[in-house]
């Protein structure tokens, strides 16, 4: 049975939580904790997952293949990403123009024009 009881909280923030690991996990995000080092390079991580994608730059595994153009990728997020040039889904769009991209980072690079901000300035 699922219930919406969070018994678990911070000591720090609060913030409260289901599972007792999952609060433990989360005061690593302020204790600055990393258990988790990378047995090749010592990169250390406060999560084991972060560390298994890292150690994949490592190997060069890319375990997510597209199933309609069999590209692969190393992280899940990334095909998530590239399956959107096959649907041509584009979810993030231009509260100004309305123009659509598959992609927020380019929405909001896009965003910039409108605003003539240039965040990235030559100091020479």
């Amino acid at each position: 049975m699922h219930t919406k009881e969070k018994p678990y909280a911070c000591d720090i923030c609060s913030k409260a939580f289901a599972q007792r690991s999952n609060m433990e996990r989360h005061l690593r995000t302020h204790t600055k904790e990393k258990p988790y080092a990378c047995d090749i390079c010592s990169k250390a991580f406060s999560q084991r997952n972060s560390m298994e994608k890292h150690l994949r730059t490592h190997t060069k595994e890319k375990p997510y293949v597209c199933d309609i153009c069999s590209k692969a990728f190393s992280q899940r997020h990334h095909i998530m990403t590239h399956l959107r040039t096959h649907t041509k889904e584009k979810p993030y769009e231009c509260d100004i123009c309305s123009k659509a991209f598959t992609q927020r980072s380019n929405m909001e690079r896009h965003l910039r024009t409108h605003t003539k901000e240039k965040p990235y300035a030559c100091d020479i």
